[in-house]
């Protein structure tokens, strides 16, 4: 349904005309759906230190490797994506999606 919105961040670095190094952030706003951490996946990763909290599902067209993302005023960090193959149900929805699993931002 994609019934939802979130901001991609992106970290920049620019050189100004000083020689100094500026992190910019470049904001882009994508539709997407929010589900919950699967029960499994919170316990295998909870095993390797990470701390998934939240999965974003998206276009996979409008993502750029950003690592950052905004959420109803709230920040997080893509741990990993998963691009689901389809196989079980091949509609357009689930061959052009990309799942963003997140944890909050430090």
């Amino acid at each position: 349904m994609m019934d939802d919105e979130l901001t991609l961040i992106e970290t920049v670095k620019t050189v100004n005309e000083m020689g100094d190094i500026i992190e910019e952030e470049k904001r882009i706003s994508v539709l997407c759906d929010v589900e919950s951490v699967t029960r499994s996946e919170f316990y295998t990763a909870a095993s390797h230190d990470m701390q998934p909290e939240i999965v974003f599902v998206i276009n996979k067209f409008d993502y750029e490797n950003q690592s950052k993302i905004e959420y109803s005023g709230s920040k997080y960090d893509v741990i990993r994506t998963y691009k689901p193959n389809g196989k079980h149900n091949p509609t357009p929805m689930n061959i052009d999606r990309l799942e963003l699993v997140c944890k909050g931002a430090d």
